[in-house]
């Protein structure tokens, strides 16, 4: 399973959503913040640092191959090399 942390504001996370679109991946998507930085949801903030140590977004979680990844152009170069 692949779960996206991200904002909806956030053009970081729009070019991640892209490439998942385009690769046609199926994923969660959680919501913790805004771009600039308003917690929107306790509960998935929490898990977001939790899970990678830090609040950064985008942060991906790839369940099927353990890995968690911050910043987008490398969870674009994940999911192209892993999905592609």
């Amino acid at each position: 399973m692949l779960e996206l942390y991200q904002a909806e504001d956030c053009p970081h996370s729009q070019n991640v959503r892209e490439k998942l679109t385009e690769l046609g991946l199926s994923y969660v998507s959680h919501n913790p913040r805004l771009a600039e930085g308003e917690v929107k949801n306790e509960t998935t903030y929490e898990a977001l640092e939790a899970i990678g140590g830090e609040s950064q977004i985008p942060f991906l979680v790839d369940t099927e191959r353990g890995e968690a990844i911050y910043e987008s152009e490398a969870i674009v170069e994940h999911l192209e090399t892993h999905y592609g």
